[in-house]
């Protein structure tokens, strides 16, 4: 009789290393396949078995938290950690290995090593429904975010692991990551929480409101209530600026009565709260004060472990006995919609619009991918259009905002009335426009419109896309006059999602795109080129920004080409500084929409040449980039572009060539060797003629 344990064993060994690399439960590593015990169901049969036949030569009391499947020999190894459940990264105490060839046994003990293997990212052992997999996850994803998973083999002891935490000033509570006050409070104690602390005083407005006040949520009736005011600077300068407003405070203003407005902002409130139930309802009342907008605004996990922190519940208490929850931007969005049953718009790290009405909230989301556009200028002198000129400007600025012409319900009555009676409809009148204009150009903005609704539509499929009758009416127009009906258009944008799926043809759009800088593995562009862009490429974009808002200081988007990223570049003097110096990255993935951030050290930070690149020629400053460019290439200065990324590689270039950096010129160093000056002079003539032959190729190509 053949046993269940012996037919397993009969496999070629080459299936199990398929159905290890091939399973979706498990750290698949390249030399095995680790499973917690609790998700040996989850593997395929051939793997269940395959560990049953393993076990049968164990004793059935054997402890065991995880199952090694080794890929290079029929071997499996049991492996030990009693405290998996409780400690974020838990020591190896015993292994239990079996040889299912010859059923031998061999055991090893950790538990009185002085440096044992620890566990990194305990929920890849898990399935993903297994209700430890959210906590789990979330402390990998705090500590990839300031980079402490990196190089793992370094962090694969308890020593290491230690180290690196201490070379990051970090500490680990729980499953929390936080930064260490020096003097930890026993676990037992429940630390009075000076949440008034955490009120500033700020001499402008706050960046929530700022950013309100700057999407044109405003209007000069709209009323105003700050939930949770502090020190009450936000009212103060809203009310300065004429709205009527109003705040709130348990500290500062606890006898102002609790007001409905049509915005209200709860700006960083519920991340100094340290009961989660007190939180919950802080935000749930201010969203029933909220006539139209509610601002939300609250500390996102940033790569910084300089400000003194420990963990307390699912925050940190400051060096001021202070609460902070530092949420990250994906969880924070994720809490808002759950608990107010809406559909957050992200507008920056740490902030989202929450509006009352849908329609409003759509042309808002829609606003945002819309792209500059400038009125077509006059090129000819036609009496007709110069006679009714004024009467045609709001139809031509109409034109340039939506891309198609207005109908009678959003012209207003006068306006209507004066073009009627002038030329009969308002397509006779645009007519006259087109004939002291530029027609190409009117289609062009059409286009352009077009292709910023085929984007918002697209974007609009990861969450829920609206249906037509839940659209502004403008944007309904919109999509009528530019598509044809709602159908033509989302199909169009579902297309365009099936293509981003293609990093070939991302990696295509970035080679072939005539803005931006080219890059090996990429494509760089300022922030203010982007709605210049291949649509696709602004869809691509639009993945990260449709759910983090693009960062605020944020300079210049790099798209990766060869992998599915976006990263955010800030170089904070870009138009002062010749060569901006960067300061600040935060790359974004797109598989799970993690942000990790990098500060770059002041001493030597990579910079940035040909910076007209990145830009559109209407960009200020353009031409004296560009003419810095052609200044650096006739020197010799951009010949090895890899050589010069960075601040100390690029003075070592021009000290070689004997040149300087003056504004956005480069000039002769006052110290430069006479015979080495000569020499790169000559240098440079050559270079010219070879500019200016009119076959240069032929005298520079060798042959075939």
């Amino acid at each position: 009789m053949v046993t269940a344990g012996a037919t397993v064993t009969t496999l070629p060994h080459a299936h199990v290393v398929q159905q290890c690399q091939q399973s979706r439960v498990g750290k698949c590593l390249p030399g095995a396949l680790y499973v917690h015990r609790d998700a040996i169901a989850h593997l395929p049969k051939t793997l269940q078995q395959y560990e049953q036949a393993a076990r049968s030569h164990l004793t059935p009391d054997i402890l065991y938290t995880l199952v090694k499947f080794h890929l290079d020999q029929p071997v499996l190894s049991y492996l030990y950690y009693p405290d998996f459940d409780h400690e974020a990264h838990p020591a190896l105490h015993t292994s239990t290995q079996v040889n299912l060839r010859t059923g031998k046994r061999h055991y090893r003990d950790y538990s009185q090593t002085l440096n044992p293997p620890v566990l990194h990212r305990k929920e890849t052992f898990l399935a993903p429904d297994d209700l430890r997999y959210p906590t789990f996850a979330r402390l990998t994803r705090q500590q990839e975010a300031f980079g402490l998973l990196d190089n793992a083999r370094a962090i694969g002891t308890q020593r290491g692991w230690t180290a690196r935490l201490a070379q990051h000033r970090l500490v680990v509570h729980g499953h929390a990551l936080a930064c260490p006050l020096g003097t930890e409070q026993p676990a037992t104690t429940r630390p009075k929480i000076d949440r008034h602390k955490a009120a500033l005083i700020r001499k402008a407005l706050s960046k929530p409101v700022r950013l309100a006040l700057e999407a044109g949520l405003f209007s000069p009736d709209t009323t105003f209530f700050d939930y949770g005011c502090g020190h009450g600077g936000d009212v103060d300068r809203m009310g300065q600026k004429g709205f009527v407003s109003q705040g709130w405070d348990p500290f500062y203003q606890p006898d102002t009565l609790h007001q409905a407005a049509q915005v209200v902002n709860l700006g960083y409130v519920i991340n100094v709260i340290e009961d989660p139930a007190e939180r919950r309802e802080a935000l749930v009342n201010a969203w029933d004060l909220t006539e139209a907008v509610l601002i939300v605004a609250a500390q996102v996990l940033v790569a910084d472990s300089r400000r003194g922190l420990m963990a307390y519940e699912d925050g940190v208490i400051t060096r001021r006995n202070t609460f902070q929850r530092y949420y990250e931007q994906e969880e924070l969005k994720t809490y808002i919609d759950q608990v107010l049953g809406t559909d957050a718009v992200p507008v920056a790290l740490g902030i989202y619009f929450v509006f009352r009405d849908e329609a409003r909230a759509e042309s808002f989301r829609a606003s945002r991918f819309r792209s500059r556009a400038t009125t077509p200028r006059v090129r000819l002198s036609v009496k007709r259009f110069e006679d009714y000129k004024a009467l045609l400007q709001p139809l031509m600025a109409f034109y340039t905002e939506r891309g198609r012409l207005p109908t009678v319900e959003e012209m207003a009555d006068s306006e209507r009335l004066s073009i009627t009676e002038t030329f009969g409809t308002v397509r006779r009148a645009f007519k006259v426009v087109l004939q002291a204009t530029d027609a190409h150009a009117w289609d062009s903005i059409a286009d352009h419109r077009r292709q910023d609704l085929l984007v918002y539509l697209a974007l609009s499929q990861f969450s829920r896309r609206p249906r037509f009758r839940e659209l502004a009416p403008a944007v309904q127009q919109d999509i009528r006059a530019l598509f044809g009906s709602y159908r033509q258009a989302c199909t169009a944008a579902d297309l365009m999602l099936i293509t981003l799926g293609n990093m070939d043809a991302i990696a295509t759009r970035c080679q072939h795109s005539p803005i931006g800088q080219q890059r090996p593995h990429g494509l760089l562009i300022h922030l203010r080129a982007l709605e210049q862009l291949d649509p696709l490429l602004r869809l691509y974009e639009g993945c990260a920004a449709r759910t983090l808002g693009r960062p605020e200081d944020a300079t210049v988007v790099k798209f990766h080409a060869d992998q599915a990223k976006i990263s955010y570049l800030f170089f904070p003097h870009f138009d002062r500084d010749a060569h901006p110096a960067l300061h600040t990255r935060m790359d974004v993935r797109l598989q799970d929409l993690q942000v990790r951030y990098r500060d770059y050290d002041l001493d030597n930070p990579p910079i940035l040449h040909q910076k007209e690149q990145l830009l559109t020629s209407d960009y200020p400053g353009y031409e004296k980039f560009l003419k810095l460019s052609q200044q650096e290439q006739n020197w010799g200065l951009l010949d090895e572009p890899e050589k010069i990324r960075d601040f100390n590689s690029w003075q070592v270039c021009l000290e070689q060539h004997c040149a300087q950096i003056q504004g956005h010129r480069v000039v002769w160093r006052k110290d430069a060797d006479p015979y080495r000056k000569k020499l790169i002079q000559s240098a440079r003539r050559r270079r010219a003629q070879l500019a200016s032959a009119p076959f240069p190729c032929e005298s520079a190509s060798p042959g075939p």
